[in-house]
C-alpha cells in the first residue's frame, strides 16, 4: 500500500475531470484517472502526473454498468492499496437535447445509468471500501465528491433526462452524508456552472450572449480549475465539522436577483 491518499476521478480524460485529477495530483494525490472510451487523453493525463513526479494511473470502466463499476475500484486498490477519495464526475449531456415532448425512455435510461444510477452505486461500492480501510487503520478518513451541475434547479426544457437526474444528485449527497458521517467519510456536492468544456462547446455563442448580459454577477466562464479547486478544498480538511453540503460554483448564478 502506497503511503500517500489515493483518489479515484471519473471521467477524467478531459475538462472537468481532467482538472480534478491535476489539482489532486498537486496535492499530493495518487490518481486513478478514469476514462470509457478515450484513453489516448487518459494516458496524456496520466504521463503529464507522472512527468511532475506524481503517481497516476489510467483505469478503462463506464460508471453506468456494474463491471465497470467493480473493475475500477478493483483496480484502483490493486494499484494503490487504499482509497481515500471517490469523484463522481463523470456524466453525459441529454443526446439530441430533445423536447420535453419528444424525451425517449432510451435517452432517459442512459442519462441516469451514467449521470444518477451508476454514481450511487459506485459511490456505494466505495463506501464498502473505505469503511474497511479505515477499521483496519489503513486510512484516516474517506471523501467522496459529487459533481452536479445548476441544471440540478434551473429547468432546460430540451435536456429533461439531465435535470432530474442532477436534481438527484443533491438528495444522494445527503442520503450519503448522512450515513456515512459516523463511519468517518464526509460527502459532498459540487455544483458547477457555465464551464468551458467539451460538453458546453456547441453552445459557445448562446452562453456568451447570457454572460454578457448578466447570466451570473461574476461575468465570466467558469473553468475546469475553479471546480477543481472546490473538490480539493472539500476533500482537504478545510471543513471538518461539515458534511452534505452543495459548494456552488457558478460565478453567484444561484442568487436571485430582482
Amino acid at each position: 500500500m502506497i503511503e500517500q491518499p489515493s483518489a479515484l476521478i471519473t471521467g477524467a480524460s478531459r475538462g472537468i475531470g481532467r482538472a480534478i485529477a491535476l489539482e489532486m495530483a498537486n496535492r499530493g494525490y495518487a490518481v486513478g484517472v478514469n476514462y470509457v472510451r478515450s484513453k489516448a487523453r487518459a494516458d496524456e493525463v496520466v504521463e503529464q502526473i507522472i512527468a511532475a513526479g506524481g503517481l497516476a494511473v489510467a483505469l478503462q470502466g463506464n460508471v453506468g454498468l456494474p463491471g465497470g463499476r467493480d473493475s475500477i475500484i478493483a483496480r484502483t486498490l490493486e494499484e494503490f492499496g487504499r482509497l481515500d477519495l471517490l469523484v463522481n464526475n463523470a456524466g453525459i449531456t441529454s443526446p439530441g437535447r430533445k423536447d420535453l415532448l419528444e424525451a425517449t425512455e432510451e435517452n432517459w435510461d442512459l442519462v441516469f445509468d451514467t449521470n444518477l444510477k451508476g454514481p450511487f452505486f459506485l459511490a456505494q461500492r466505495a463506501a464498502n471500501e473505505m469503511v474497511s480501510l479505515i477499521k483496519a487503520g489503513s486510512i484516516p478518513r474517506g471523501t467522496i465528491v459529487n459533481v452536479s451541475s445548476i441544471s440540478a434547479y434551473a429547468v432546460s426544457t430540451n435536456r429533461v433526462d439531465y435535470c432530474i437526474a442532477k436534481a438527484g444528485v443533491q438528495m444522494m449527497t445527503w442520503l450519503l452524508a448522512s450515513r456515512l458521517a459516523e463511519e468517518r467519510i464526509r460527502v459532498y456536492e459540487i455544483c458547477p456552472g457555465v464551464i468551458s468544456s467539451d460538453m458546453t462547446a456547441p453552445v459557445t455563442e448562446k452562453y456568451d450572449k447570457l454572460i454578457a448580459e448578466g447570466l451570473s454577477p461574476i461575468r465570466r466562464w467558469g473553468q475546469p480549475e475553479d471546480v477543481a479547486r472546490a473538490v480539493a478544498t472539500v476533500a482537504s480538511d478545510a471543513f471538518p465539522f461539515s458534511t452534505g453540503d452543495r459548494i456552488n460554483v457558478d460565478g453567484g448564478f444561484h442568487i436571485r436577483q430582482l
